[in-house]
Parts: structure tokens; sequence; C-alpha cells
């Protein structure tokens, strides 16, 4: 009977080239034990990727030159309730496409990027900047919530950038998702509660209300309220 080897323990996402040159793997365990997601980009066979692991995947991919942007940037800040499914986001001047990486060349200054995990990546503030100009209000709101939620980024943080980039494609509707958005909310449901009361005229005054008794005792956290 046949018996398959476990991969070797080593991180990953890796480049194949460099962990044959070290040792770390020889070609046949290379082929056998591991998937190539990108070109030269590999991860043990079978395992599924999040965002964050996309997102070194495609920094690898790209040479370690690109910077990490958009869905990508945002994972790597610690955004929640990224589609896995979605593809990786970099910023750079080529544009040789690759399936599964979604390529950007936009024009960033020094103060819009920082280092996220050990990559270069959007910050969090031009994260939401590009974020938030993508079609689809509902989805810019989810995404700006949980980028605040993850990053403790304010909304003035957003506006400097509205300012220095006047006439940016998606400007009006990202205006709108930041007058909208709310650091408290912890997941996309309470985002869509939440606009779908403000659309009535309903928008509460807070968010994450804790409640206590008449002796000062915690009762329960409300996930958005009135304060009358």
């Amino acid at each position: 009977m046949m018996v398959r080897r476990r991969p070797i323990d080593m991180d990953w996402p890796f480049l194949g080239t460099e962990a044959l040159e070290s040792g770390a793997v020889n070609r046949y365990q290379l082929t056998t034990q591991y998937d190539a997601v990108f070109r030269n980009v590999y991860v043990p066979k079978g395992q599924a990727l999040k965002p964050v692991d996309k997102a070194v995947a495609a920094w690898l991919w790209s040479g370690r030159r690109a910077t990490a942007a958009g869905l990508s940037a945002a994972a790597l800040h610690g955004s929640l309730w990224i589609d896995s499914r979605l593809p990786a986001e970099l910023n750079q001047p080529s544009q040789h496409k690759t399936t599964g990486i979604l390529l950007h060349s936009d024009e960033l200054s020094d103060d819009e990027v920082c280092v996220a995990r050990g990559m270069p990546a959007t910050t969090p503030a031009r994260t939401a900047f590009d974020l938030g100009r993508r079609r689809g209000l509902t989805t810019a709101v989810i995404r700006l919530d949980a980028l605040m939620q993850a990053t403790n980024i304010k909304p003035t943080d957003v506006e400097m950038l509205v300012e220095r980039h006047r006439g940016a494609r998606g400007i009006v509707q990202l205006r709108e998702a930041v007058s909208l958005s709310d650091a408290g909310a912890e997941s996309p449901q309470e985002t869509r509660t939440r606009l779908v009361l403000t659309s009535a005229g309903l928008r509460p005054q807070r968010t994450q209300i804790e409640v206590f008794d008449n002796f000062g005792e915690f009762v329960a956290r409300l996930d958005m309220g009135w304060d009358d």
C-alpha cells in the first residue's frame, strides 16, 4: 500500500525556486506535496487559502515588488468578512495579468503606503478610499465598517484623501459611504440593518451599547440604538 507523506513543515505560501535552492524541498516533494497557486508560488496540496494567504501569495508572485491593495490590503490590516473566493489585489506599474490576481496601477503617495505583516500595502485610509469608491453602496459601507473596526481609522482620515484626489472616479459614492459608516458594526448583518433603519429615517445614534441594571451590573450589549 502506498503511504502518502505529509508536506514538510514550512511556512507557506513560498516561492518554489527559493525552497529548492535552500534545500527545504526537492523537486519530487514540490510537485507531489504542494499546489502552485500562482507561477512559482506554492502552498500545501489541497490547502484552502484565506484572503491574507492570497495577498502574500500574490505579493510573492510579483517578485516582492508590488503593493497589496484593495481587499488584500484590507485583509492584511485585519478586516473580517472578506469573501475568500475573490481575487488577490496588487498595485504595480506592470499589468502582466494572471488568473486570481486583480492588478491596479494607481499612483500612490508615500504616505498612502505602509508595511502590513511584513509587506507593503496601502494604508488603512487609502484602502478605505479605494474600497468605498467601488460600485455598490451597501457593499462599500460594509467594507468601510469592517476596516474601521479593525484599524480604528476615522472618517476624517478618508476625507483627507477625498480632498487630495478630487475628481477621482466614485468620489460621490465614497462621500456617502463614509457618512454612513460606523466602526461599531461587528458584522455585515449589523451594517445592513443599520442602513435599512437609516434609509427609513431612523438612523441609530449609537452602536454597541452596554446596558446595566439598577445595581450597576452588566445586563447585555445592544448592537445599536437610541439614547432616549
